[in-house]
């Protein structure tokens, strides 16, 4: 019995567009980290002598801004750690 030709081109079809849809994700992914982080280094650009926006709408955000809170924590805490520091370049946990 023969596969349709057309099936074929449209799983072929579908394959590569959902790579494209993979490799984007990605990519918006890894920008709103970015932005995260700079989001908190503008909140919290006094602790390195970057002027910081009224202190009233600092202490206003941070309590959404929990989770970028505990990321600085832990860098902070793996800076003497290069093995670390590498792990949390590639991702590894």
């Amino acid at each position: 019995m023969r596969d349709n030709p057309l099936r074929g081109i449209k799983e072929f079809l579908e394959g590569f567009f959902g790579a494209f849809k993979h490799q984007s994700t990605e990519y918006l992914e890894f920008e709103l980290r970015e932005l995260e982080n700079v989001f908190a280094l503008i909140l919290m650009g006094s602790f390195v002598g970057i002027p910081s926006p009224p202190t009233t709408l600092v202490i206003r955000l941070l309590p959404h801004m929990e989770r970028e809170l505990r990321v600085m924590h832990e860098r902070a805490v793996d800076m003497d750690d290069l093995l670390g520091e590498l792990a949390g370049m590639f991702e590894i946990t």
